[in-house]
Order: C-alpha cells, then structure tokens, then sequence
C-alpha cells in the first residue's frame, strides 16, 4: 500500500555514480549542518576598518583598574603637596602680620585722636595761663585764694602730660621756638636763647604752642 503523504522530498534517492565508476555515498542534508568550517579570528589589522583599529588600541591603552603610581610620580605629588602646605603657611604668616599691622594703626590713630583733642582743649586754655604767669612775676599771686586756683589749674593741665619749653640758654630750635628778636653775640658759636618772651608747651612730641624767644646769633 503506497503512503499517499509522502513526499517527493522523503523518497530515498538513487545512488549516484562516482566518476571512477563507484557508487557514492548519499549525503544527509542535515549533516551540512555539523560540518560547518572551523571559525577563523579574523586579524583586526587586516580586515577592519580604520575606526575600529583606533579604538581597539584605546581601550589596549586604557589603565585596567588601579594602578600603583611610580617612584618619579610619587616624587612629584610628594613635592606639588609640599609648594602647597608652604604657600597656604605663607599666606596665613601674612595675614596674620596684616592683622597685627590693622591693630597697631588702630591703636596709633586712636592715640592720635586723643591727643588732638587734648592738644585742642589745652589750647584754648593757654591764655589763662600766660595771665597766672604774668601775675605771679608781678607777685599778684603771692597770697589768696588766686594763689589756689593757679596751683589747680596748672596741676590739672600737668595731668595731661602738658609741659613747658623754653629756657634762656637753650640752642634755638626753629621746631619748638619762635625767633621774635636776633641779637649778634660773640659769646654764643650756634644759635642760642637769650630770653623768653612767651613759654612755649608741649603734650608729649606735639608742640601745641612754640616759645617766643630773643637770639643771640654767632658774629
């Protein structure tokens, strides 16, 4: 009984002479498939295109994890970190010198102010006591309760620092005393006070007022 779902495909084929004059062997198409060709690794220099070379020898280039830095490497890091810790020193010696500076000027101006303010008050008071000295040499002030008021007022005025310049004998200085009159003298070889008209005062290194002085100059 012939099986009607056969197919063509399914009969078994006639041998085929071989050209020797044998029969071959028949072929299983299914055994094509277990007898591919062995895989080839196709060199990347020889058949693949210029980009892909290119990245190939990045990622060969490319560090592969953590690598351990060289001695020269260490070296320069050990030195970098050192300019570093230096220039950070520097700057904090620096600033603090700034701020050492800032204060002492604070200091020095508020110093200054003050004595300004001294000086300006003294001042205005100086005419007052030109009046208790002049009354003193007169003897106005010899006995009585002016006496007491002159001894307060110049001690109050001492509180300040306030003193006096200006003595006869004393070399001229042009920066504490105020040349009124000039007289030739061959008793004198520099410029020297030969009388004190007016007393000069000073509070500290500031002249508030200069003495008026005559001279006695070299002839």
């Amino acid at each position: 009984m012939t099986d009607e779902n056969k197919t063509p495909d399914d009969e078994p084929r006639p041998a085929t002479p071989s050209e020797d004059g044998g029969t071959a062997d028949v072929v299983d198409p299914d055994e094509l498939v277990d007898a591919e060709a062995p895989d080839v690794e196709t060199p990347i220099d020889a058949e693949a295109p210029a980009g892909a070379k290119a990245a190939a020898d990045e990622m060969a280039d490319a560090p592969q994890g953590t690598e351990t830095l060289s001695a020269d490497d260490e070296a320069i890091l050990d030195a970098a970190s050192a300019d570093l810790v230096a220039d950070m020193r520097q700057d904090m010696l620096r600033a603090q010198a700034e701020l050492v500076n800032f204060r002492r000027r604070v200091e020095r101006d508020r110093e200054a102010n003050r004595e300004a303010v001294v000086a300006e008050v003294v001042r205005s008071l100086l005419p007052a006591l030109d009046d208790l000295a002049r009354a003193e040499q007169h003897g106005d002030l010899a006995e009585g309760p002016m006496t007491v008021i002159a001894q307060k007022i110049r001690g109050g005025l001492d509180k300040f620092g306030l003193a006096q310049i200006g003595a006869k004998g004393d070399v001229f200085d042009p920066s504490k005393h105020d040349a009124l009159v000039q007289l030739p003298s061959a008793d004198v070889t520099v410029n020297t006070v030969a009388d004190v008209i007016e007393p000069g005062y000073t509070i500290g290194d500031r002249v508030i007022r200069a003495a008026k002085v005559a001279v006695h100059t070299p002839q």
